[in-house]
């Protein structure tokens, strides 16, 4: 796992952002939380599981999009806090909107969610569903956070003034051990915009990136420009790729890849954002 340096935290700011994130939480009462088992949904479902005396449930989906091993990433990190989580189906391909991968097809997909994860809550009697979305994503593109707040979505981490940073750096003075895991998204980043999606799209991406992670690789992504496979990595994991280029060329050309090649840009959140 990677390590972070976190020299420039304003440790007095960030405790203080911390006790009002509690104080946020705590006057909910009570939550159903999107739960994916990445970094923010950890760090707010051990802050919400403090603050509101266990009174949380942590809901992941289940989904193409979503890769089988961040599933099992989130399951264990719910059994190891000892929250309880429930499993939504998630739907999306069903959405002929969602499908036609617009730039705000991640408005569609949140608005289906947190629809479902709010008539859960209520199931559940649970008052407040909570987003994991940071302070970070107000500066990024993020339909997502549009669909929220049309439906009354909260999120603590944002309205306490959250970096990801600095919930990094919580989540390690807490003992949390999602705080070095590296950042991940739905496999729907992995394809540019207006690429129409499919199941087995989505099943040759996530091989390749399974096949990436076995060989040791933490942060990666491999995007999909039809035959052509863009794989980014860190820039201080090149030498070990081309290494290897031989056997991974070969497994994504199992997968449907003619061509494969090595980003010398490196990893970089939502490179198709661009």
């Amino acid at each position: 796992m990677k390590d972070f340096d976190f020299s420039g935290i304003d440790i007095k700011a960030v405790e203080g952002k911390y006790s009002d994130l509690l104080a946020i939480i705590k006057k909910c009462e009570s939550a159903l939380i999107a739960f994916s088992g990445g970094v923010d949904s950890s760090f707010l479902a051990a802050a919400a599981n403090i603050a509101l005396n266990g009174n949380v449930v942590a809901a992941t989906a289940v989904s193409e999009t979503f890769p089988a091993h961040e599933m099992r990433v989130a399951e264990e990190f719910a059994v190891g806090l000892k929250i309880k989580q429930i499993f939504i189906k998630s739907s999306e391909l069903d959405n002929e909107e969602f499908r036609k991968n617009s730039r705000d097809r991640c408005y569609f997909c949140k608005k289906d969610l947190f629809t479902k994860l709010i008539q859960k809550a209520g199931e559940l009697g649970l008052k407040k569903v909570f987003s994991g979305a940071n302070f970070d994503d107000t500066g990024d593109f993020r339909p997502g956070l549009k669909a929220q707040c049309e439906l009354g979505v909260l999120s603590p981490l944002m309205e306490a003034g959250l970096t990801k940073m600095e919930i990094r750096y919580l989540s390690k003075k807490l003992g949390i051990n999602s705080w070095n895991r590296p950042q991940m998204a739905c496999l729907t980043s992995r394809f540019p915009y207006g690429v129409e999606f499919d199941r087995e799209k989505f099943a040759a991406v996530e091989a390749c990136e399974e096949y990436l992670r076995s060989l040791g690789f933490t942060q990666y992504r491999v995007r999909s420009h039809d035959r052509l496979a863009r794989i980014e990595i860190e820039t201080e994991d090149f030498a070990r790729l081309i290494d290897n280029r031989e056997t991974i060329a070969a497994e994504f050309k199992k997968n449907g890849f003619t061509f494969i090649t090595l980003d010398i840009e490196g990893f970089r959140t939502g490179s198709f954002n661009a």
